[in-house]
């Protein structure tokens, strides 16, 4: 042990590497954190299987669903329909289900004054809530 770095008459160098342990525990312990706290967000959106039952209480809202045709017609939950006729039916189901809620589909050549005239017979009529069907493949 002729070359001791701690005693007399001997230099002592200068720091040459960086000690990582420090920092591969900090990250390990980071690491279980997130691995813990996943579960939990995990366990919140569990799949179960309901129940089945022959009665129910109130019938499935289901939504009204009005198609325009690139002609300008409409079609109401598939069958033609007059504008007379749509805006009774939407008063119709406002009557019937407060929250009514209304699907519209548009050809891709009809005017856009006709999409927007159908959402306003269902604003008139009550029905504030409404999506936009689209197609999203190429």
């Amino acid at each position: 042990m002729a070359a001791s770095l701690g005693g007399r008459g001997g230099r002592r160098g200068g720091i040459v590497g960086i000690n990582v342990t420090p920092m591969v525990d900090v990250v390990l312990v980071l690491l279980v954190i997130m691995m813990v706290s996943a579960i939990y967000i995990v366990s919140q959106s569990l799949k179960v299987e309901l129940p089945k039952t022959a009665s129910s209480d109130e019938p499935a809202n289901t939504p009204l669903s009005v198609t325009i045709m690139k002609d300008g017609s409409y079609l109401f939950n598939q069958k033609p329909i007059q504008e007379g006729a749509l805006r009774a039916e939407f008063e119709k189901a406002k009557k019937g289900n407060k929250d009514a809620s209304l699907v519209l589909s548009a050809d891709r050549e009809a005017f856009h004054g006709d999409v927007v005239h159908v959402i306003d017979l269902a604003k008139v009529a009550g029905i504030t809530k409404f999506a936009i069907t689209v197609d999203r493949s190429k």
